[in-house]
Protein backbone atom coordinates (compact mmCIF):
# COMPACT_ATOMS: atom_id res chain seq x y z
CA UNK A 1 0.00 0.00 0.00
CA UNK A 2 1.42 3.32 -0.91
CA UNK A 3 2.11 5.94 1.89
CA UNK A 4 -0.93 8.40 1.70
CA UNK A 5 1.53 11.30 3.02
CA UNK A 6 3.98 10.26 0.24
CA UNK A 7 4.79 12.68 -2.28
CA UNK A 8 3.35 11.50 -5.55
CA UNK A 9 4.67 8.54 -7.68
CA UNK A 10 6.58 8.93 -10.70
CA UNK A 11 3.89 7.80 -13.41
CA UNK A 12 1.91 10.61 -11.54
CA UNK A 13 -0.41 8.98 -9.00
CA UNK A 14 -1.16 11.12 -6.66
CA UNK A 15 -0.66 14.03 -8.81
CA UNK A 16 -3.69 16.52 -9.53
CA UNK A 17 -2.31 18.69 -12.83
CA UNK A 18 -4.33 22.05 -13.19
CA UNK A 19 -4.04 23.49 -16.91
CA UNK A 20 -4.93 26.90 -17.78
CA UNK A 21 -7.15 26.88 -21.04
CA UNK A 22 -5.00 29.15 -23.21
CA UNK A 23 -1.53 27.04 -22.33
CA UNK A 24 -1.92 24.74 -25.52
CA UNK A 25 -2.75 27.74 -27.98
CA UNK A 26 0.70 28.71 -28.88
CA UNK A 27 0.80 28.56 -32.75
CA UNK A 28 4.68 27.90 -32.69
CA UNK A 29 4.46 25.47 -29.72
CA UNK A 30 3.32 21.86 -29.39
CA UNK A 31 0.44 21.76 -27.20
CA UNK A 32 2.02 19.63 -24.24
CA UNK A 33 -0.97 17.88 -22.79
CA UNK A 34 -0.76 14.94 -24.78
CA UNK A 35 3.26 14.68 -23.81
CA UNK A 36 2.19 15.46 -19.87
CA UNK A 37 -0.79 12.66 -20.07
CA UNK A 38 1.81 10.43 -21.60
CA UNK A 39 4.63 10.25 -19.79
CA UNK A 40 2.95 10.49 -16.29
CA UNK A 41 -0.54 8.23 -17.37
CA UNK A 42 -1.57 8.10 -13.42
CA UNK A 43 -2.15 11.66 -12.78
CA UNK A 44 -5.24 13.88 -12.80
CA UNK A 45 -5.08 16.31 -15.24
CA UNK A 46 -7.78 18.85 -15.28
CA UNK A 47 -8.49 21.90 -18.07
CA UNK A 48 -9.45 24.57 -16.52
CA UNK A 49 -12.52 26.59 -18.36
CA UNK A 50 -13.21 29.99 -18.52
CA UNK A 51 -15.32 30.40 -16.09
CA UNK A 52 -13.78 27.77 -13.59
CA UNK A 53 -11.84 28.67 -10.53
CA UNK A 54 -8.67 26.87 -9.91
CA UNK A 55 -8.61 27.24 -6.37
CA UNK A 56 -12.54 26.17 -6.20
CA UNK A 57 -11.34 22.63 -7.82
CA UNK A 58 -8.56 22.50 -5.98
CA UNK A 59 -10.47 22.32 -2.97
CA UNK A 60 -12.70 19.77 -3.92
CA UNK A 61 -10.22 17.67 -5.01
CA UNK A 62 -8.19 18.25 -1.32
CA UNK A 63 -11.89 17.55 0.53
CA UNK A 64 -12.61 13.81 -2.07
CA UNK A 65 -11.42 10.53 -0.86
CA UNK A 66 -8.46 10.32 -2.96
CA UNK A 67 -6.68 13.54 -1.56
CA UNK A 68 -3.95 14.28 -4.35
CA UNK A 69 -0.50 14.30 -2.81
CA UNK A 70 0.63 16.79 -4.86
CA UNK A 71 -0.57 19.64 -6.92
CA UNK A 72 0.57 20.58 -10.30
CA UNK A 73 0.19 23.25 -12.85
CA UNK A 74 0.34 23.89 -16.46
CA UNK A 75 0.47 27.76 -16.86
CA UNK A 76 2.05 31.20 -16.76
CA UNK A 77 3.33 33.15 -13.69
CA UNK A 78 0.00 33.50 -12.39
CA UNK A 79 -1.24 30.48 -12.60
CA UNK A 80 1.98 28.89 -10.50
CA UNK A 81 1.27 31.71 -7.87
CA UNK A 82 -1.61 30.89 -7.52
CA UNK A 83 -0.97 27.36 -7.48
CA UNK A 84 1.95 27.52 -5.18
CA UNK A 85 -0.93 29.70 -2.62
CA UNK A 86 -3.25 26.50 -2.69
CA UNK A 87 -0.23 24.05 -2.32
CA UNK A 88 1.26 25.86 0.99
CA UNK A 89 -2.44 25.68 2.18
CA UNK A 90 -2.60 21.94 1.91
CA UNK A 91 0.96 21.41 2.68
CA UNK A 92 1.71 19.61 -0.34
CA UNK A 93 4.37 19.64 -2.85
CA UNK A 94 4.26 21.73 -5.89
CA UNK A 95 5.25 21.07 -9.68
CA UNK A 96 5.72 23.58 -11.96
CA UNK A 97 5.10 23.12 -16.20
CA UNK A 98 5.68 26.35 -18.04
CA UNK A 99 2.59 27.33 -20.39
CA UNK A 100 2.77 31.24 -20.04
CA UNK A 101 4.73 34.07 -22.00
CA UNK A 102 7.58 34.68 -19.76
CA UNK A 103 7.86 32.04 -16.91
CA UNK A 104 9.42 33.55 -14.54
CA UNK A 105 9.48 31.18 -11.43
CA UNK A 106 9.81 28.02 -14.01
CA UNK A 107 13.08 29.53 -15.29
CA UNK A 108 14.63 31.14 -12.18
CA UNK A 109 13.88 26.77 -10.86
CA UNK A 110 16.17 25.29 -13.71
CA UNK A 111 12.76 24.55 -15.70
CA UNK A 112 13.50 25.57 -19.13
CA UNK A 113 10.48 23.54 -20.63
CA UNK A 114 8.11 20.96 -20.05
CA UNK A 115 10.53 17.97 -20.87
CA UNK A 116 12.56 19.36 -17.90
CA UNK A 117 9.40 19.50 -15.74
CA UNK A 118 8.78 16.01 -16.37
CA UNK A 119 12.54 15.53 -15.57
CA UNK A 120 12.53 17.49 -12.04
CA UNK A 121 9.22 15.13 -11.38
CA UNK A 122 10.47 11.41 -12.39
CA UNK A 123 13.52 12.01 -10.01
CA UNK A 124 11.29 13.07 -7.38
CA UNK A 125 14.03 15.94 -6.05
CA UNK A 126 11.85 18.61 -3.89
CA UNK A 127 13.77 21.77 -3.12
CA UNK A 128 12.83 23.94 -0.61
CA UNK A 129 11.66 27.51 -1.88
CA UNK A 130 11.71 30.56 0.25
CA UNK A 131 8.45 32.60 -0.81
CA UNK A 132 6.91 36.09 0.22
CA UNK A 133 3.75 37.11 1.60
CA UNK A 134 1.92 40.19 0.78
CA UNK A 135 -1.01 41.86 2.60
CA UNK A 136 -2.92 44.69 2.10
CA UNK A 137 -4.25 46.78 5.50
CA UNK A 138 -3.70 43.68 7.54
CA UNK A 139 -5.56 41.35 5.63
CA UNK A 140 -5.13 37.73 4.29
CA UNK A 141 -1.82 37.06 2.79
CA UNK A 142 -1.15 36.37 -0.45
CA UNK A 143 1.71 34.54 -1.94
CA UNK A 144 4.25 35.78 -3.99
CA UNK A 145 6.96 33.93 -5.76
CA UNK A 146 8.68 36.54 -7.93
CA UNK A 147 7.93 40.28 -7.01
CA UNK A 148 5.28 42.60 -5.62
CA UNK A 149 5.05 45.74 -7.50
CA UNK A 150 3.62 49.33 -6.91
CA UNK A 151 3.29 52.26 -9.54
CA UNK A 152 4.05 52.39 -13.67
CA UNK A 153 3.83 48.97 -13.43
CA UNK A 154 1.09 48.26 -12.13
CA UNK A 155 -0.46 51.27 -13.84
CA UNK A 156 0.68 49.94 -17.51
CA UNK A 157 -0.81 46.08 -16.22
CA UNK A 158 -4.38 48.22 -15.62
CA UNK A 159 -4.27 50.22 -18.77
CA UNK A 160 -3.17 47.06 -20.79
CA UNK A 161 -6.31 44.98 -18.91
CA UNK A 162 -8.65 47.73 -20.20
CA UNK A 163 -8.24 46.65 -23.45
CA UNK A 164 -7.66 43.19 -23.10
CA UNK A 165 -10.13 42.84 -26.54
CA UNK A 166 -7.57 43.55 -28.72
CA UNK A 167 -4.91 41.10 -27.26
CA UNK A 168 -2.20 41.37 -25.45
CA UNK A 169 0.34 42.65 -27.99
CA UNK A 170 -1.96 45.15 -29.15
CA UNK A 171 -3.41 46.06 -25.94
CA UNK A 172 0.58 46.58 -24.57
CA UNK A 173 1.50 48.77 -27.59
CA UNK A 174 -1.87 50.98 -26.37
CA UNK A 175 -1.14 50.61 -22.26
CA UNK A 176 2.30 52.29 -23.42
CA UNK A 177 1.12 55.03 -25.16
CA UNK A 178 -1.70 55.65 -22.25
CA UNK A 179 1.22 55.09 -19.51
CA UNK A 180 3.80 57.48 -21.72
CA UNK A 181 1.17 60.12 -21.46
CA UNK A 182 -0.65 59.62 -18.45
CA UNK A 183 1.28 57.61 -15.66
CA UNK A 184 0.96 58.87 -12.42
CA UNK A 185 3.94 59.01 -9.40
CA UNK A 186 2.63 57.38 -6.27
CA UNK A 187 3.20 58.74 -2.54
CA UNK A 188 4.70 56.49 -0.03
CA UNK A 189 5.55 56.79 3.56
CA UNK A 190 7.39 54.38 6.05
CA UNK A 191 8.74 55.23 9.36
CA UNK A 192 8.12 58.25 9.78
CA UNK A 193 9.46 59.56 6.20
CA UNK A 194 7.68 60.27 2.77
CA UNK A 195 8.68 60.00 -0.79
CA UNK A 196 7.04 60.21 -4.17
CA UNK A 197 7.78 57.24 -6.16
CA UNK A 198 7.62 56.14 -9.88
CA UNK A 199 7.78 52.67 -8.80
CA UNK A 200 8.44 50.26 -6.06
CA UNK A 201 9.56 46.69 -6.63
CA UNK A 202 10.02 44.01 -3.62
CA UNK A 203 11.30 40.79 -5.40
CA UNK A 204 11.93 38.00 -3.75
CA UNK A 205 15.72 37.12 -2.89
CA UNK A 206 18.47 39.19 -3.73
CA UNK A 207 18.28 40.61 -7.47
CA UNK A 208 20.64 42.16 -9.68
CA UNK A 209 21.75 45.42 -8.78
CA UNK A 210 21.59 46.92 -12.27
CA UNK A 211 18.33 46.39 -13.07
CA UNK A 212 15.39 48.03 -11.32
CA UNK A 213 12.52 45.51 -12.46
CA UNK A 214 13.11 42.70 -10.95
CA UNK A 215 10.62 40.01 -12.64
CA UNK A 216 12.29 36.75 -11.74
CA UNK A 217 14.64 35.75 -9.01
CA UNK A 218 18.01 34.90 -8.83
CA UNK A 219 18.02 32.20 -6.30
CA UNK A 220 15.15 29.78 -5.10
CA UNK A 221 16.41 29.92 -1.24
CA UNK A 222 17.56 33.77 -0.55
CA UNK A 223 15.33 34.36 2.71
CA UNK A 224 15.27 38.25 1.83
CA UNK A 225 13.36 40.90 0.04
CA UNK A 226 15.23 43.09 -2.48
CA UNK A 227 13.58 46.88 -2.31
CA UNK A 228 13.76 49.15 -4.94
CA UNK A 229 12.60 52.47 -4.98
CA UNK A 230 12.45 54.90 -8.69
CA UNK A 231 12.02 58.57 -6.85
CA UNK A 232 9.78 60.44 -9.68
CA UNK A 233 12.73 63.00 -10.14
CA UNK A 234 12.69 62.27 -13.91
CA UNK A 235 10.21 62.30 -17.32
CA UNK A 236 7.75 59.36 -17.22
CA UNK A 237 9.69 58.71 -20.45
CA UNK A 238 12.64 57.35 -18.30
CA UNK A 239 10.12 55.54 -15.72
CA UNK A 240 9.04 53.68 -18.35
CA UNK A 241 12.13 52.70 -19.79
CA UNK A 242 13.25 51.41 -16.22
CA UNK A 243 10.48 48.57 -16.34
CA UNK A 244 12.55 47.02 -19.07
CA UNK A 245 14.01 43.78 -17.84
CA UNK A 246 14.76 42.11 -20.74
CA UNK A 247 19.11 42.01 -21.21
CA UNK A 248 18.92 43.03 -24.85
CA UNK A 249 16.42 45.71 -24.23
CA UNK A 250 18.42 47.36 -21.25
CA UNK A 251 21.49 47.52 -23.43
CA UNK A 252 19.67 49.77 -26.10
CA UNK A 253 17.89 52.09 -23.87
CA UNK A 254 21.62 52.31 -22.54
CA UNK A 255 23.04 52.95 -25.16
CA UNK A 256 20.55 55.72 -26.24
CA UNK A 257 20.69 56.84 -22.53
CA UNK A 258 16.97 56.39 -22.01
CA UNK A 259 17.48 54.84 -18.32
CA UNK A 260 17.17 56.77 -15.00
CA UNK A 261 20.61 57.92 -13.42
CA UNK A 262 21.42 55.66 -10.33
CA UNK A 263 20.79 58.62 -8.20
CA UNK A 264 17.09 58.08 -8.73
CA UNK A 265 17.20 55.06 -7.36
CA UNK A 266 17.18 53.36 -3.68
CA UNK A 267 17.77 49.87 -2.45
CA UNK A 268 17.41 48.18 0.84
CA UNK A 269 17.77 44.20 1.01
CA UNK A 270 15.36 43.07 4.32
CA UNK A 271 13.14 40.60 5.94
CA UNK A 272 10.52 42.87 5.65
CA UNK A 273 8.88 45.99 4.34
CA UNK A 274 5.69 47.84 5.23
CA UNK A 275 4.49 51.01 3.33
CA UNK A 276 1.78 53.03 3.50
CA UNK A 277 0.26 54.40 -0.30
CA UNK A 278 -1.18 57.22 -1.88
CA UNK A 279 -2.35 56.39 -5.11
CA UNK A 280 -2.72 60.35 -5.39
CA UNK A 281 -4.49 61.07 -8.76
CA UNK A 282 -3.49 57.31 -10.22
CA UNK A 283 -5.43 53.95 -10.13
CA UNK A 284 -5.40 52.04 -6.41
CA UNK A 285 -3.32 49.03 -8.01
CA UNK A 286 -1.02 46.77 -7.43
CA UNK A 287 0.87 43.63 -8.61
CA UNK A 288 2.26 40.04 -7.63
CA UNK A 289 3.79 38.12 -10.13
CA UNK A 290 2.09 39.85 -13.03
CA UNK A 291 -1.18 39.17 -11.05
CA UNK A 292 -3.08 42.75 -10.65
CA UNK A 293 -4.68 43.72 -8.09
CA UNK A 294 -7.41 46.34 -6.77
CA UNK A 295 -6.73 48.32 -3.14
CA UNK A 296 -8.39 50.90 -1.27
CA UNK A 297 -8.56 54.12 -3.55
CA UNK A 298 -8.40 56.26 -0.45
CA UNK A 299 -4.97 54.94 0.54
CA UNK A 300 -3.87 51.49 1.92
CA UNK A 301 -1.10 50.04 3.83
CA UNK A 302 1.09 47.40 1.87
CA UNK A 303 3.02 44.68 4.04
CA UNK A 304 5.47 42.06 2.39
CA UNK A 305 7.98 39.51 4.66
CA UNK A 306 9.68 36.88 3.12
CA UNK A 307 9.24 33.09 4.15
CA UNK A 308 12.19 30.34 3.95
CA UNK A 309 11.14 27.45 2.74
CA UNK A 310 7.88 28.07 2.47
CA UNK A 311 7.45 25.80 -0.44
CA UNK A 312 8.45 22.89 -1.77
CA UNK A 313 8.87 22.57 -5.27
CA UNK A 314 10.05 19.49 -7.88
CA UNK A 315 13.45 20.89 -9.55
CA UNK A 316 16.73 19.90 -10.29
Amino acid sequence: MPDDNAPARPDGEGLLILANSRAGEAVVRADPLPEIRARLPRARVVVLGPEEDLGEVVDAAMAAGDRPRALGVLGGDGSVSRMAHLARHHDVPLWVAPGGTFNHFARAAGIADVDAALAAFASGGLRDVTVAEVAVDGGEPITVLNAVSLGTYPQFLAERTERASLGKWLGGVGAIRSALAQAQPVRISREGRSATVWSVFVGVGAGDPRRHAMMQRASLEDPVLDVRLHHARGSRVRAMASLAFGRRTLRVLRALRMLPPASEFERRVTDEWQVRVDPGEGPAVYVHDGELEQAPPAGFTLEVRAVPAGLRVYAP
